[in-house]
């Protein structure tokens, strides 16, 4: 019996996850089911010694 609560208990909070998520996934925070992952190769690139100079305003 004990074994039978326990599998529900974890359907359920797994189920209470994936709603919450897609919930978060509708409101713009995460990408979870609905939209997929992002091409990396349409995402903007920005060179790395570009981000590590000095950019101080004199």
């Amino acid at each position: 019996m004990e074994i039978v609560v326990a599998l529900v208990f974890s359907v359920v909070v797994l189920f209470g996850a994936d709603r919450l998520l897609l919930w978060l996934e509708r409101r713009g925070h995460v990408n979870w089911r609905r939209k997929g992952r992002r091409r990396l190769s349409e995402e903007p690139t920005a060179r790395l010694d570009s981000m590590l100079t000095d950019h101080t305003r004199g």
